[in-house]
């Protein structure tokens, strides 16, 4: 089967669009970026390989054991990575897509969030660097709303997605499990003042509870809008 074909096949039907709020991305730039799928896949391996480089210092100072919930947006850009080139052999995993779209759409709305807040102490970034990681992250979250083009988001994947990043919230943030929480670094101490008398932590904790609670809405919201699309369109 050729890849033209494996597009074809998998093309969203008229009957099945969703809201504007659930799939907000342009019908053509889907298309596109379906189209150049490998390509997307080539751009997400590249991501995570920086995305590991950019913590490699963050892994030396961290227990093993809590290894695996460092890497926040390399592993992002890994699921989908991993997501659409299964679905592109046709062997589409629904817990890899739900992975992804959390990843994508948490990591990509929490980095820049966090730029934002702190930006008068990310001086020390080179302005290109801060530039490109933050709208390398809002493209993380253009990708994620293209995904329900290659699955149902069935509830048993959007569990182990919300999980698997509500787990990341509790060794982050809440009960770090061995040491202190180990969120990304940022640039200030975790007691200094923000606003609203909210220290930085409680800051950054905030958005991205906010975050993966909005990616369970979505994933859940997209699966409701498909089913009765389905049961409308026999």
């Amino acid at each position: 089967m050729t890849a033209s074909t494996l597009l074809s096949n998998r093309q969203r039907p008229d009957d099945e669009s969703l809201p504007a709020y659930l799939a907000p991305v342009p019908t053509i730039l889907e298309d596109l970026g379906l189209r150049f799928a490998w390509l997307v896949v080539a751009i997400n391996l590249a991501g995570t390989a920086f995305g590991f480089w950019y913590y490699s210092g963050q892994f030396a100072g961290t227990a093993a054991a809590l290894w695996p919930w460092v890497p926040d947006s390399p592993l992002a850009t890994l699921f989908i990575a991993l997501a659409i080139s299964a679905w592109k052999l046709g062997r589409e995993q629904p817990w890899l897509t739900a992975l992804a779209f959390f990843g994508n759409v948490v990591l990509g709305l929490w980095t820049p969030y966090t730029l934002l807040v702190f930006a008068d102490s990310y001086a020390y970034l080179h302005p290109l660097m801060y530039q490109f990681l933050f709208w390398s992250h809002l493209a993380m979250v253009v990708q994620a709303f293209v995904l329900y083009r290659i699955s149902d988001f069935p509830v048993w994947a959007v569990a182990v997605a919300a999980v698997w990043y509500w787990s990341n919230l509790v060794v982050d943030y809440f009960v770090p499990i061995v040491g202190e929480p180990h969120h990304t670094i940022i640039p200030v101490a975790r007691e200094t003042s923000v606003f609203l008398e909210a220290d930085a932590l409680g800051v950054i904790a905030a958005g991205e509870v906010t975050f993966v609670l909005l990616a369970l809405f979505l994933a859940l919201a997209t699966r409701v809008k498909k089913c009765e699309s389905a049961r409308s369109h026999p």
